[in-house]
């Protein structure tokens, strides 16, 4: 969200699902944009909002293979996430 003040959002932020997080780390970094600190890989827009990126293959939610064939992608989970989504009952 633009706002007309600088503001640095330490608690909220918005998430993007991606494949290549790495490929996201790059773009930020040549932006000019300064990566946050700590386990995720966090980093402030020009107007101070906190972007979250995740590694679709991290994440416990699954999108239908159908789904995924008619996006183009072929995107699988990681063995971490495999395990909580079974731990909930949400194994595809």
């Amino acid at each position: 969200m633009e706002t007309p003040t600088q503001h640095e959002d330490r608690r909220r932020h918005f998430g993007l699902v991606v494949d290549d997080r790495s490929s996201v780390r790059a773009r930020v970094e040549a932006a000019g944009r300064r990566l946050l600190p700590g386990l995720f890989l966090d980093f402030l827009d020009p107007w101070g909002n906190r972007v979250e990126v995740v590694a679709y293959g991290d994440i416990q939610f699954t999108k239908a293979p159908h789904v995924l064939h008619a996006m183009g992608f072929a995107l699988d989970k990681t063995e971490k996430a495999r395990r909580e989504l079974a731990d909930k009952g949400m194994v595809p």
